[in-house]
Order: structure tokens, then C-alpha cells, then sequence
């Protein structure tokens, strides 16, 4: 396995998860009756702090339709911690408007490349055009010297 599972942390996530579930709205237990679902939940809520006791309440309490959601919330949630260690994997963001992203996107199918493969791509261009065009001024004013003589 890659990434390492911890278990105190993991059961803080569960906990964060399942709490968020509730305030949206969805039914984090297996129970129908509503005092049981209250009672349950208000465990729960008691539980923020203690992870042994959010795991062995999941597994007396959660609902079966939401163990692998959780499961697969919980993966993620490990791969994007250990990803955020190191510079090179953490994820980085960057704002931009919804026009530049379409044309940036465009030109990435054209590519057949990613975003930031595409970004790269078109940065590495500008600094040769840069470069060429830098040449060509210096030719031209070496060239103009050159006949001003």
C-alpha cells in the first residue's frame, strides 16, 4: 500500500465525514426510528475526540449504503495528506477565468495534453519566441551599423 493508514487521524476524518453528512441532511445510521437516529447521531457528536469510539461506533451504528462512500472519501482524503507532504505532489490551484480556461483547454485537446502539460507547453514557446525576437533585434541593429558605415 502506498499510503500509510493511521488510524487516529483517519477516525477524526470519518468522524468530520459523517458529522457533514448529518448536517446535509442524509441519514448516517442504519436506524428508521427517529429517536434511535437522534440518539445515535448525539453519540456521535460526543465522540469529536476519542477515535477508538468513532470506529467502534461505526461499526455498531453507520449505515451500510454509506460504508463505501466513506471508504472512498477516506481514501482520497489519505492520498491528498501524504500528496501534501512534498512540493512536487501537493496540489496546487490557481484562479482563472471561465474564457482562459475554455481557450486553455481548447488548445490542451489540440495538444492532447493536460492543463498544466498545455501551460508548460505555451511558456516554453513564449520564451523562444522571446529569445528569437531578441536575435532578430540584434541583427537588425548589427546590420544597420553595419550599413550606416
Amino acid at each position: 500500500m502506498k499510503y500509510q493508514q493511521l488510524e487516529n487521524l483517519e477516525a477524526g476524518w470519518k468522524w468530520t465525514y459523517l458529522v457533514k453528512k448529518h448536517k446535509e441532511g442524509a441519514n448516517v445510521t442504519r436506524y428508521v426510528d427517529t429517536s434511535e437516529i437522534d440518539a445515535s447521531v448525539k453519540a456521535l457528536l460526543a465522540l469529536e475526540h476519542e477515535p477508538t469510539k468513532v470506529i467502534e461506533w461505526i461499526q455498531a451504528h453507520m449505515s451500510p449504503a454509506l460504508d463505501v462512500k466513506l471508504k472512498q472519501a477516506i481514501r482520497a482524503k489519505r492520498k491528498r495528506h501524504f500528496n501534501a507532504e512534498q512540493e512536487h505532489t501537493r496540489k496546487k490551484s490557481i484562479d482563472l477565468d471561465f474564457r482562459v480556461w475554455e481557450k486553455l483547454s481548447t488548445k490542451a485537446q489540440e495538444l492532447d495534453a493536460t492543463l498544466s502539460d498545455t501551460i508548460e507547453y505555451l511558456l516554453s514557446e513564449a520564451n523562444k519566441s522571446k529569445n528569437a525576437n531578441k536575435k532578430v533585434d540584434a541583427l537588425k541593429k548589427d546590420l544597420s551599423s553595419l550599413l550606416d558605415l
